[in-house]
């Protein structure tokens, strides 16, 4: 009767520890609405890789930012991961977060939210320091999750934690020690984000539909295209009419069509250090935009118009793109 009672206990023990971790794993895209402005447009900047102290022109890039945000009166700012390097923060009292982010980016076009992701070498430290609310406290436009929606009515912004979706980090544990607390078993983190993704894609009747993750899909960059991004995560977005993927990781601005629909594959890994002359060659495959130096990404959206433009660490407009589109409530 006693062992019965004691597998009877082991049992509801376990259950309840599934039930925390299912909850805790459901807990994945959590909704922000952000507002936009009266006109109906939305602006903002998207920058990657970038937490150096102010050094390798982080705080070059971020005076320019200021500057750009100011014209354009920007809504927020997306960071594409790798946002302290080299071994992101070591707690949430760690100096490095107000040495690199709130000491940097002090001009006042730049005092919105930032709406930010887990790069590779985020994890490398405290992961869950940077998801601490006591950051909030520390400065309180500093908002990172490992995958969340923002809705800005004409838009929505869908950001996945993809270093868990990267092979090498595990395969590898003797190059770099990874946070992997609430990720592990990683098999069912990752199906988990792709169907919430999926599902919460398929749901939405933004005008735009935006993916930001730190990891390229497509890059001609360093490290080049990321396959397992390829595998599992571009059949969603391809299927849900996803019309920009944004990320970092490679430390370059670039722009890449997608070739089977019209996905735009922008990269935005130049915050402080760059890689030059570190160019893989696409043969031409949809390859619109490459530059190996400092810089950051602009987007202003409308109902029917996209504008992107890529500045330099000048702040000299380097690329520009424009997209117009007919929705079905427009015809």
């Amino acid at each position: 009767m006693a062992s019965l009672q004691n597998k009877t206990m082991v049992l509801s023990l376990l259950l309840s520890l599934f039930s925390l971790f299912s909850r805790e794993i459901s807990a994945e895209f959590q909704r922000f609405e952000q507002n936009i402005r009266g006109d109906g447009t939305l602006r903002f900047l998207v920058v990657g890789d970038w937490g150096r102290n102010g050094g390798f022109n982080q705080s070059e890039v971020a005076f320019q930012m200021g500057r750009i945000g100011e014209e354009l009166d920007i809504d927020f700012v997306v960071s594409t991961g790798d946002n302290f390097y080299d071994d992101g923060l070591k707690g949430d009292d760690d100096p490095k977060f107000v040495n690199s982010f709130t000491n940097i980016y002090t001009a006042m076009s730049l005092q919105k939210p930032w709406f930010s992701v887990l790069g590779n070498h985020d994890y490398r430290g405290n992961a869950l320091a940077q998801l601490s609310p006591v950051l909030r406290k520390v400065d309180g436009r500093w908002l990172c999750l490992r995958s969340f929606i923002v809705n800005a009515e004409i838009a929505e912004l869908f950001f996945v934690d993809t270093t868990p979706f990267v092979r090498y980090y595990f395969l590898n544990p003797e190059d770099h020690v990874y946070d992997w607390r609430n990720v592990i078993p990683t098999k069912r983190y990752t199906s988990t984000v792709l169907k919430d993704l999926e599902s919460a894609l398929k749901t939405s009747s933004a005008k735009w539909k935006i993916v930001v993750g730190h990891h390229a899909i497509r890059s001609a960059g360093h490290h080049g295209d990321t396959h397992e991004l390829v595998q599992s995560l571009l059949p969603i977005l391809r299927a849900n009419d996803v019309d920009f993927y944004m990320n970092g990781h490679d430390h370059c601005l670039e722009q890449i069509s997608d070739i089977e629909s019209p996905i735009q594959f922008l990269t935005s890994g130049a915050g402080s250090k760059a890689w030059r002359g570190d160019v893989k060659d696409l043969n031409g495959n949809g390859l619109k935009f490459f530059y190996d130096g400092q810089g950051f990404m602009s987007v202003r959206l409308t109902q029917n118009e996209a504008e992107i433009r890529f500045y330099d660490v000048l702040g000299r407009v380097i690329h520009r793109w424009d997209m117009s589109k007919m929705f079905r409530a427009d015809i």
